[in-house]
């Protein structure tokens, strides 16, 4: 889908911070009513769920959203905690009118999704939770990504130097990911200097300190809705503990998509689409 068709709307969250919310929908699909919300990671923007709304949109009330902190929204000096993040995603919902709504979240999304779900659940109708572990990280992972934020070579000169730096270059990943790199480019702004992440690494690090300290077994335990958890196989959320997971939602179901990473939506849109389809289609019929 053409990055053209996509609407901005203005939604203030829930301590008042200016969300950009981003209706993909299209003349065809019904403009009021249950619909879909789909919620990026961390560092992610609502962009990243283009080919996502491009099948989603013809049919239903299709709305991605850019979290605090991310993309065109506001960049307050916080809070960014998880209860931060899902009070902006109940906004949003009962703001426009798309409840009770299919959340669609992937990692950090995904965990302000199925918060949301457990915490309000006459606003959301079922959820996909994409790539997220409810365990907790633990610190030393902090401690990681601090790192990996203060070797990152900004400015970059060019967006072609982002792309590589990210798909090839980051000694932080294993194998090159050519998808890594035009995802990280999408979150790049240009300055007079050259190329910056439009977001803050250190309210990145802020918004993940949640799970990174804490497990959300809990949480996910109470989430009623039917609820598929998706998979990488080369992702962060291993077989095991994913299956724990269908084990542990009342409403649980499970797939996994060969050959992705972590960015499994983004980088292998066709095969993911494949997965989750069957499921949304089930839960959005009418």
């Amino acid at each position: 889908m053409s990055r053209s068709v996509m609407r901005r709307l203005d939604v203030k969250g829930a301590d008042g911070v200016r969300l950009a919310a981003w209706d993909f929908t299209e003349p065809t699909a019904p403009d009021s009513g249950p619909g879909v919300l789909l919620l990026h990671g961390l560092m992610g923007s609502a962009s990243h769920w283009a080919p996502a709304a491009a099948w989603l949109a013809p049919r239903h009330r299709t709305i991605a959203l850019d979290q605090r902190g991310h993309g065109a929204s506001e960049k307050p000096a916080g809070p960014y905690t998880c209860e931060a993040y899902v009070a902006d995603a109940a906004a949003v919902v009962e703001d426009l009118g798309i409840g009770p709504v299919t959340l669609v979240g992937h990692s950090m999304g995904a965990l302000t999704a199925w918060r949301l779900a457990a915490e309000r659940p006459d606003l959301v109708r079922a959820l996909v939770i994409c790539d997220m572990r409810p365990s907790a990280l633990g610190v030393a992972s902090q401690r990681e990504w601090q790192d990996w934020f203060h070797h990152w070579p900004v400015p970059f000169p060019t967006l072609d130097a982002v792309h590589r730096w990210f798909g090839e270059d980051d000694p932080w990943v294993e194998r090159p990911r050519p998808a890594r790199g035009a995802f990280f480019a999408e979150v790049m702004a240009e300055h007079a200097d050259g190329w910056r992440p439009v977001f803050d690494t250190g309210q990145m690090l802020t918004s993940r300190e949640i799970w990174a300290r804490e497990a959300h077994w809990d949480s996910l335990a109470r989430v009623g809705c039917p609820t598929l958890v998706v998979r990488g196989l080369d992702g962060e959320l291993g077989r095991a503990e994913a299956q724990e997971m269908v084990r542990v939602l009342p409403r649980g179901a499970y797939a996994e998509i060969p050959d992705a990473g972590h960015l499994l939506h983004y980088e292998h849109a066709d095969a993911w689409r494949e997965a989750v389809e069957p499921f949304l289609n089930g839960v959005l019929a009418v």
